[in-house]
């Protein structure tokens, strides 16, 4: 039985010994007698502080001197680095800052912040406190800045002055302003990093100047809290009305994350990890802050962009200067570079060989990206496979333990301690080829949500009572003969064409397979005889002088000829942009409302509201 085969059999059918052993890797106050609580909840016995195993334990072990974190901001052209040492300095006197202002556990905190090391920091020292963390992402529009601060009802929100994108400077201030305004709860104190970029003008009696407050309060210790206690709650993007808090454990997300690093993506401590993302998303949260941190590793905050900070380089800049060993990003961001530099001379200027992996996450990972990043980078491309709710990978090749031979398309297998199944509509497990519904049979491992924030039914209703004794994981896919997971997508990106279930992640694969494809999208649009018929859009690459009609009939043709007649795919128009999500997704339910002309609102985490007209004039000529 192979490396990998065993600790899967093992995790499944010995789960609680499995992770009794796992936790062993993790400083405990008191160790948990018993492993699996009878409500599916881990290690509830058993007490610890995060912030003590992400900082503490390691300086007290001598490796004080090691960087912990590496700030680099193309932005603002500058950036800093902190050891362990340094961090946990930092980290405690913002605690006792949270302290003095009457912070304590359970008590929640929202913090609102570029990517700026006082927003690790903060959560850190939240953590270190027991108190509750809740990030929402910089620049965040005031209404949903105020919804969250209602749900979430926090004594204290850290903030700063501005956020800074290529282009422009994000004023923070005036949206926190705005909305502690529409808020019906009220916060008792606002601390604000002042930047230097974007001046901002403090509301007396409730407003304080981040450095002069931290600089006068004393170091505060960790704080023992149950593994059960809550460490965060994080609301998932795109929430609309009553908020979805995704909540978060102390004791079973140490647990897991700590042996992710190992396990799923091979890293030491000592070694460099950088998750290009963003700390206001789950991956910020997992795999730039917590995960790292409590593995020993060096982690890296960027503040910049796949392209344009300055050029296509970007990464590779980074990667090079760092000596980064494993590189986390999102499939849309190679794109995206892809699309600047098809042809890759930008990545030729700076020395790689120092880089071992790329994990790719956060949406389909088509086959054309997956080769094109392989081909020039020449290590193991990751596809892996996760969610906001899981908090660490579902499926992945766990490089880790046994490397398995990749398969474009998959995210390989499912990660030991994750129970994966594909259900038909009657609960039953599909036969290989056989698409339905992704689920995770219960218990979920550690790390995974216990419940959403002061709403057990809104859980309970959307994750299992669909298929009881399992987790909805919301996305469709099926297994090969081999084991292999493929995920399509999300269950409502299953369009029904005159009854037949076809998968739009399938066509997508297809058009991002044509040489002169950058990114794709298919969606599901309405129509009279056939129930729906789907629609591609296209950007083309950087470069590319095609005719548009030309290509868009290549592009018909191909999805014909690889699918079949079946997928009445008949029209597909080149675009500019697709509109995403600022985390890099493509906005695939409101290009669907604009293309059945329903009304929509404008998300709050679009990255350019310009694109929407744009998808709406591109379907009058398709």
């Amino acid at each position: 039985m192979s490396g990998y085969d065993e600790a899967y059999r093992r995790s499944t059918r010995h789960p609680e010994e499995f992770w009794a052993e796992a936790a062993r890797g993790i400083d405990w106050d008191v160790a948990p007698a018993t492993v699996l609580g009878q409500d599916g909840r881990w290690f509830p016995d058993g007490r610890l502080n995060t912030c003590h195993n992400a900082l503490d334990r390691h300086v007290a072990a001598g490796r004080g001197g090691q960087l912990a974190l590496i700030h680099d901001s193309p932005v603002t052209g500058g950036g800093r680095v902190l050891s362990y040492a340094e961090l946990l300095d930092e980290v405690a006197r913002t605690a006792g800052m949270l302290r003095d202002l009457g912070v304590g556990a359970g008590d929640t905190v929202v913090i609102y912040m570029p990517m700026v090391p006082e927003a690790v920091i903060a959560m850190l020292a939240c953590a270190r406190l027991g108190a509750v963390h809740s990030v929402v992402f910089g620049g965040f529009a005031a209404r949903e800045l105020a919804v969250r601060v209602d749900h979430a009802r926090p004594k204290v929100v850290l903030s700063a002055s501005c956020g800074i994108e290529p282009s422009r400077v994000v004023a923070y201030k005036p949206l926190l302003d705005a909305a502690l305004e529409q808020a019906a709860h009220r916060p008792e104190r606002c601390v604000i990093l002042r930047r230097p970029q974007c001046p901002a003008e403090l509301t007396e009696g409730r407003d304080l100047d981040w450095a002069a407050t931290v600089r006068d309060a004393a170091p505060a210790p960790c704080v023992s809290v149950a593994a059960t206690d809550p460490l965060y709650v994080l609301y998932t993007s795109g929430t609309t009305g009553s908020p979805k808090g995704v909540l978060r454990d102390n004791g079973g997300h140490a647990v897991a994350l700590h042996w992710s690093m190992a396990h799923v993506y091979g890293a030491a401590p000592g070694e460099v990890f950088w998750a290009a993302s963003d700390v206001g998303w789950v991956v910020g949260h997992s795999y730039i802050v917590y995960a790292p941190l409590l593995a020993g590793c060096t982690t890296v905050l960027y503040e910049g962009k796949p392209v344009g900070t300055p050029d296509p380089g970007a990464y590779w800049r980074v990667v090079a200067t760092y000596g980064v060993r494993t590189l986390f990003t999102a499939p849309t961001a190679i794109r995206a570079i892809k699309k600047e530099d098809p042809s890759g001379e930008f990545a030729k200027k700076w020395d790689l060989s120092g880089l071992r992996h790329l994990f790719l996450a956060g949406e389909r990972l088509d086959p054309d990206t997956y080769h094109w990043a392989a081909d020039l980078l020449g290590v193991p491309v990751v596809d892996h496979w996760w969610q906001t709710e899981t908090g660490w990978p579902i499926a992945a090749n766990c490089v880790g333990i046994e490397t398995l031979p990749a398969r474009p398309g998959s995210p390989t297998k499912p990660v030991p301690g994750w129970d994966v199944h594909v259900l038909d509509a009657a609960g039953n497990d599909c036969p290989p080829g056989v698409e339905g519904s992704v689920t995770v049979k219960l218990p979920l491992p550690p790390g995974a949500l216990p419940t959403l924030y002061r709403d057990e039914a809104r859980f309970r209703a959307s994750y299992l009572e669909r298929h009881p004794g399992h987790y909805l994981t919301g996305d469709g896919g099926h297994f090969d003969a081999d084991g292999y997971l493929y995920v399509m997508g999300r269950i409502d990106d299953v369009i029904n064409v005159a009854g037949h279930r076809l998968s739009t992640g399938s066509m997508e694969e297809v058009l991002a397979g044509h040489p002169d494809v950058a990114e794709c999208a298919v969606i599901g649009v309405a129509d009279e005889v056939k129930g729906q018929v789907p629609v591609g859009f296209a950007v083309l690459k950087s470069g590319c002088d095609r005719d548009p009609e030309e290509l868009e009939r290549e592009l018909v043709a191909l999805v014909r000829e690889r699918i079949g007649p079946v997928a009445a795919f008949r029209r597909a128009v080149v675009v500019a942009r697709l509109p995403k999500t600022r985390s890099g997704k493509i906005l695939r339910g409101t290009m669907r409302d604009i293309a059945d002309d329903r009304p929509y609102a404008t998300p709050s985490t679009i990255e350019d509201p310009t694109t929407l007209p744009e998808i709406a004039e591109a379907m009058k000529r398709a």
